[in-house]
């Protein structure tokens, strides 16, 4: 369980492919305090910590999470957002975040605002994922506020911390991102279509 509130940026040391696994080692400031088999939230996917040095650590992603997720085309040199899992008693500063990414995304037009910056996303609404103005979603697995939603479209605004602590300084028209919808809109969904 983690919150969308983003510890620390990692960099993408090495890519290793097994059969259809893709082993990825991360230079971290986090390194150091984490142990082999927690869990770590990489752009928003929840993925397990194999094997650590001082200085980085190597998680796996298998072919459910490459197909799902933007994981697969990460390169050596790119930046990700990381959050170690939440802790039985901190505040719950972000939202509820799984860890489980719905879909992925497209950005499709990036505003700055004087400041701040509003970014604005595309998606497959087929999948029967919402958002809803002033909801939550997540993006790379920062908890944001959705502003203007749309079928298929939402925006959200960025703050100059999260602009310059988080990926999203990365941005452009057309980069794929990571979505998790918000947990408890998509059971009331459920509920209202008459089905668990």
């Amino acid at each position: 369980m983690f919150t969308g509130i983003i510890e620390s940026i990692g960099k993408i040391k090495s890519l290793a492919k097994e059969g259809d696994n893709l082993h990825i080692e991360i230079a971290s400031e986090l390194a150091p305090m984490l142990k082999i088999d927690q869990s770590v939230s990489h752009n928003g996917v929840c993925l397990t910590v194999v094997s650590l040095t001082d200085t980085s650590y190597v998680v796996t992603a298998i072919k459910e999470t490459l197909d799902k997720t933007n994981i697969g085309q990460l390169h050596t040199g790119s930046v990700v957002n990381l959050e170690r899992a939440m802790k039985l008693g901190d505040r719950l500063d972000g939202h509820i975040v799984q860890g489980h990414v719905d879909q992925t995304a497209v950005c499709q037009r990036v505003i700055e605002q004087n400041g701040s910056w509003i970014y604005t996303f595309s998606y497959d609404c087929s999948l029967s994922n919402i958002t809803i103005e002033k909801g939550s979603v997540t993006v790379n697995g920062v908890s944001l506020t959705v502003v203007d939603s749309r079928e298929g479209t939402f925006s959200v605004a960025i703050i100059p911390y999260t602009y310059e602590h988080t990926n999203f300084n990365t941005f452009e028209k057309d980069t794929l991102v990571n979505l998790e919808f918000d947990v408890i809109g998509k059971y009331v969904k459920r509920i209202t279509q008459g089905y668990l």
